[in-house]
């Protein structure tokens, strides 16, 4: 998965050209590139304009921006704040509009390929079931309805010893990586909610705090994902002078998630405090500990979470941001 950045930017195509690949009129690429210098592209010798590679996937990105209510203007000067950062959005293989295909395999298909795969720790076809099935399902099947049965039946397989703790190993450090890979296509919007997610302390299980924080940038929040056993001092701390909108942690187990009790009390004495949530199969399984856990609890599942993020902080609700590949 390439950043735009690592493209060439030798100029080849011609404007026709470039209105088929992005999808955007040739009138509206001169209006952008002459009201907001988007770009600067060269001139053939018979003084047609030619586009690189990079200036295709530049394109490619202001569209999407565009395409999901966001001015010309602002998604101009987002572009040019990442740049500013050393920061770029990833490459978008297709047009952002492209429809999804049609399944060439059922979920539960998928499933058993993924399965298998991980069984003989294949890691090329892992890759390659994994990428169709994240080009073929939208992001909550593909979480809830492919990865959470694989991992869970991996789990109860390593439990009931049909499988060793390697094979357990590989499976969630393979999904662990695809995982940050699919985080990491959604570009960063600095106007957007900031939202931080992360896991209690002591806990290690991470793709489901994962899996939503990939769900929220694609949905529009300005995410930052801090990984497992997040100390909670440190958290506030940090919290004090980044000022996020939001802090979500889960926990996997009752051990983890009582470690959390006094979490909302330290962020409410902020000067701006955000809003506490908190989530996982520590909560979902005994809810006597949200008894005991001041904040709030996201749900069971990360449609309601994500709902529940919604309703608190307002952000786009209808659909997420076109992804940028796999």
């Amino acid at each position: 998965m390439a950043n735009i950045a690592d493209l060439p930017d030798t100029p080849q195509y011609t404007i026709k050209v470039v209105a088929i690949q992005t999808g955007i009129r040739p009138v509206t690429l001169r209006a952008w590139e002459r009201r907001h210098e988007v770009l600067n592209p060269q001139r053939a010798d018979n003084h047609y304009r030619l586009y690189s590679e990079r200036d295709v996937a530049i394109l490619r990105w202001l569209k999407s921006r565009v395409d999901a209510g966001i001015s010309i203007s602002t998604a101009v000067a987002e572009l040019r704040s990442m740049m500013a950062q050393g920061l770029m959005p990833e490459v978008s293989p297709v047009s952002p509009q492209k429809a999804k295909p049609q399944p060439t395999h059922t979920k539960e298909e998928y499933i058993k390929f993924l399965y298998q795969a991980f069984l003989a720790h294949d890691e090329i076809r892992s890759y390659e079931t994994f990428k169709q099935a994240a080009e073929e399902y939208d992001l909550i099947p593909l979480f809830t309805e492919i990865l959470v049965p694989v991992l869970t039946q991996i789990g109860e397989d390593w439990y009931l010893g049909k499988i060793t703790i390697a094979t357990e190993h590989f499976a969630s450090n393979f999904l662990r990586g695809r995982l940050l890979d699919l985080f990491q296509t959604y570009p960063i919007r600095k106007n957007s909610s900031y939202v931080l997610i992360g896991c209690a302390p002591f806990e290690q299980h991470e793709l489901g705090s994962l899996m939503l924080a990939t769900l929220l940038r694609a949905h529009g929040y300005r995410v930052e994902y801090l990984g497992p056993d997040v100390p909670i001092d440190d958290l506030v701390d940090f919290a004090s002078y980044e000022h996020p909108a939001m802090i979500i942690l889960s926990a996997s187990s009752s051990a983890s998630a009582i470690e959390l009790k006094n979490t909302q009390q330290k962020l409410a004495k902020l000067r701006r405090p955000p809003l506490f949530g908190y989530g996982g199969r520590g909560f979902d399984n005994h809810p006597e500990i949200r008894q005991k856990v001041a904040g709030i609890y996201l749900g069971n599942t990360l449609e309601k979470a994500l709902e529940k993020v919604n309703e608190l902080l307002g952000e786009h609700s209808s659909k997420p941001y076109a992804r940028k590949g796999v």
